[in-house]
């Protein structure tokens, strides 16, 4: 299979696990930026570690930085009342991609969603993961958690940077072309673009970022922005997965919040353990939603036959992304693998081609399968109860469902 992106080298990568790594890094940045900000994220949340990012945004407001910030309107349907007058008054521009209204959720063609968890600073530093602007131990769902989500982001500089800055910059121009139909605010949206670009490119040749302390920052890696879109991105994400898993040789890691892979990939996972490979997955093990529990089970059956080891996380909710293949290729970003991620949502997640940046994400994954798990076991899987089982079956047909509403194939 051809590969599908380009690993590039020169670049630090900083893997951060969870918010406690996650907000000071990024605020940090925010706090230290002198041109630009673009954020986009599908969960704002301003209570605890939220409320701290929007006041680093609300700062960089008012230094006179440019402050773009996209949130998702299933996500976040709203903003706090007192948090759109601060921003206002900042200056920093912000808005809801896509809100769904009172019928929206009727209307298959505004399930696409914006999924994807990005940050650029001034076009030399950005932040690409799973996390949501949510504190790690709050859920707006369950209220406060007893222990932290379990999930990943990482820091990144070099020239990815810059894909970064692209993608956030043509998103934000689309979005407000498509908000206008008048051809001066087209052009002024586009004028808008092309000055983002130019201040982008004068921040990185003023700036000379330093490498920042932790794991993996300290020496050049191979790396790639991937993107998932319903343009000219439709199956970049999953293509990379299916590529990384079938030149694998020795070990598959895959930790993965909400796991319903089409049939290529599952395929893909049988046929490297039938060959071998140790395979491994880190999923869900909590109650979050009906779909997303139940009908996730139905497919454990020919992965668990074919030999392939399951664990379900039940220290807290399970919202990683991420995988490690044969010690050296590794993935971090917001797409989940399963219908909504591979199929409807814009996604990013970022490839690390490195033995110790592997080597660190793949400690953190067996120490959370080996401590915070359990792991299925097929005899006990096979004989679940009846009721169980309808509900699996309930929820996977509902899915199927839904998919052939959209007009999707999976």
């Amino acid at each position: 299979m051809k590969a599908i992106h380009t690993l590039v080298s020169g670049h630090q990568v900083q893997l951060l696990q969870g918010g406690q790594a996650f907000f000071p890094a990024l605020i940090a940045a925010i706090d230290s930026s002198t041109h630009e900000v673009r954020m986009e994220t599908y969960i704002f949340d301003v209570v605890a570690a939220g409320a701290q990012v929007a006041e680093a945004l609300e700062r960089a407001g008012h230094r006179g930085v440019l402050v773009y910030l996209v949130v998702d309107g299933v996500g976040t349907p709203e903003l706090p009342l007192q948090w759109v007058k601060r921003f206002n008054q900042a200056g920093v521009e912000w808005r809801i991609f896509l809100p769904l209204g009172q019928l929206g959720v009727l209307i298959p063609s505004r399930w696409r969603r914006l999924h994807r968890k990005l940050c650029v600073v001034d076009g030399r530093v950005a932040f690409c993961g799973g996390l949501n602007v949510l504190d790690d131990l709050y859920d707006p769902n369950y209220g406060a958690l007893d222990a932290p989500r379990f999930d990943f982001a990482v820091r990144v500089t070099g020239p990815l940077v810059q894909a970064v800055h692209e993608a956030t910059a043509q998103f934000w121009w689309r979005f407000q072309a498509a908000s206008t139909a008048r051809q001066s605010d087209f052009l002024a949206a586009w004028r808008a673009l092309q000055e983002a670009v130019t201040l982008a490119l004068q921040a990185r040749s003023d700036v000379d970022t330093p490498a920042q302390p932790g794991h993996g920052a300290d020496r050049s890696m191979k790396a790639a922005l991937v993107l998932r879109d319903n343009v000219h991105n439709r199956s970049r994400i999953e293509r990379s997965y299916r590529h990384a898993i079938g030149a694998a040789r020795d070990e598959v890691i895959i930790a993965n919040a909400y796991f319903f892979p089409g049939r290529k990939l599952r395929q893909g996972l049988i046929h490297a353990a039938q060959r071998g490979v140790r395979v491994r997955l880190l999923l869900q093990g909590r109650y979050e939603y009906f779909l997303q529990y139940h009908a996730t089970r139905p497919v454990y059956g020919a992965l668990l036959a074919a030999g392939v080891e399951i664990y379900e996380y039940t220290r807290s909710f399970h919202h990683a992304k991420v995988a490690v293949i044969d010690g050296h290729w590794a993935t971090v970003g917001s797409s989940n693998l399963d219908p909504l991620s591979l199929l409807l949502a814009r996604e990013a997640n970022v490839v690390v081609e490195d033995i110790g940046f592997a080597r660190d994400l793949r400690a953190r994954l067996e120490h959370a399968m080996n401590q915070d798990s359990v792991r299925v076991d097929p005899a006990t899987y096979a004989n679940r109860p009846w009721r169980q089982r309808f509900l699996d079956r309930v929820a996977l047909g509902l899915t199927r469902i839904l998919l052939f509403l959209n007009g999707s194939r999976y």
